[in-house]
């Protein structure tokens, strides 16, 4: 049986495109920058092949429609509080994208360090 862990833990899902810059680098990296700045606990990019937004305009990796400004998806799984203080930080470096927020179940696949480190941090936020 898989242990269940609840620690009001949330996903946070940043979408916006390859092209987006902030501060002259590219804005995915200077979230994910941002994030493990703030000690957030990981952030994953994600580089869509085919997609389009609100726009209607499709992006795609396409050889006959070679686009360098495909949809990125920025992951991020943490406590709650640490998410939302994020998206504080997060929210004003975005000109034209989306956020998204859910809760979900963490199913810990760590070591007994990192749960222990997780565990702590769920007592301060109390």
């Amino acid at each position: 049986m898989v242990e269940v862990e609840h620690w009001n833990t949330l996903r946070l899902r940043i979408y916006v495109c390859e092209d987006d810059r902030f501060d002259g680098k590219p804005l995915y990296k200077a979230i994910v920058e941002k994030l493990l700045e703030m000690g957030i606990a990981g952030a994953t990019v994600y580089r869509g092949i085919y997609g389009f937004g609100k726009r209607n305009k499709i992006h795609s990796s396409d050889v006959i429609r070679l686009s360098t400004d495909l949809p990125i998806i920025i992951e991020v799984v943490d406590r709650g509080h640490k998410i939302e203080k994020a998206i504080g930080e997060i929210k004003p470096m975005i000109k034209d994208g989306m956020i998204t927020v859910e809760p979900t179940i963490v199913v810990w696949v760590g070591t007994k360090e990192e749960v222990k480190k997780f565990e702590e941090d769920a007592v301060r936020e109390l």
